[in-house]
């Protein structure tokens, strides 16, 4: 049997995020010391928090007849939310032949209900 699962690969800077809006400043006071900023308990600490995550790199499929390292489909940055439905729905999938990239996203979003949210659109 052919299986799939999905392999993260990023955005990993916060710049990325900051580019798209998606990020904002939060404040909370400090339950205990601050081990990196010398904050101590009590006080005020300011962070750049992610609003709604991203998520991207590839599918890994393995158990195809001849290709011992196995294959991969790219995948492009999408919401998060569906990066882990994807990986839900790719964590149970096994098929007898090789499903095509187009084909295996579009028996995802029939099974999911709704289209991807691609970051690029």
């Amino acid at each position: 049997m052919i299986t799939y699962s999905t392999n993260w690969m990023g955005p990993i800077s916060m710049a990325w995020f900051r580019e798209r809006g998606l990020t904002e400043i939060v404040s909370e006071v400090l339950e205990q010391d601050h081990k990196f900023s010398g904050l101590k308990k009590g006080q005020i600490h300011d962070y750049e928090k992610i609003t709604t995550y991203y998520s991207g790199g590839r599918i890994d499929i393995r158990g195809v007849p001849d290709e011992p390292w196995g294959l991969e489909y790219g995948l492009p940055i999408m919401h998060g939310e569906d990066w882990n439905a994807l990986s839900d729905y790719l964590w149970d999938l096994e098929t007898e032949d090789l499903l095509p990239y187009n084909t295996l996203i579009e028996k995802f979003e029939t099974h999911y209900g709704k289209k991807i949210r691609w970051a690029d659109e």
